[in-house]
């Protein structure tokens, strides 16, 4: 089974929900523990990955927070998974070649590496914004 982390999954609801508020609304961690019923401690570390990776904005000071830095329409799951887990690959040779002792002689790699790429790329086409409200129709 092909699974993201709980991680992802909560950096997922999270901006599933300040995606679901005005444009620009500062958030703050409490508030988001608060809302969204996740643990704090996981909240503070998804936020922080969340703006290393230019995601979210981080504002301080008394009204300060989190925001989105972008609107959520132009947001891609892949954007989330790969700023949370990583870049996405289905085997370590897909994502990083020489990353294998037996890459020379892998008859499967080249399909590895085409099965990781349409994958990325279906998830670079699903905006955070389809993740906001009920799902729509299959694509």
């Amino acid at each position: 089974m092909i699974r993201v982390t709980k991680q992802t999954d909560y950096g997922m609801l999270m901006l599933a929900h300040m995606g679901s508020r005005p444009n620009g609304q500062v958030h703050t961690a409490r508030e988001l523990t608060e809302e969204t019923g996740l643990p704090g401690p996981m909240v503070s570390k998804i936020l922080k990955l969340l703006a290393r990776a230019g995601i979210i904005g981080s504002h301080r000071g008394v009204n300060g927070g989190y925001s989105l830095a972008r609107p959520v329409e132009e947001l891609s799951v892949a954007n989330l998974i790969e700023a949370l887990e990583g870049p996405i690959g289905m085997t370590t040779c897909s994502i990083e070649s020489g990353s294998c002792e037996h890459e020379d002689c892998c008859p499967v790699q080249s399909n590895w590496t085409r099965i990781s790429r349409s994958i990325s790329e279906a998830l670079e086409r699903i905006p955070l914004s389809d993740m906001v409200g009920p799902p729509s129709d299959p694509a």
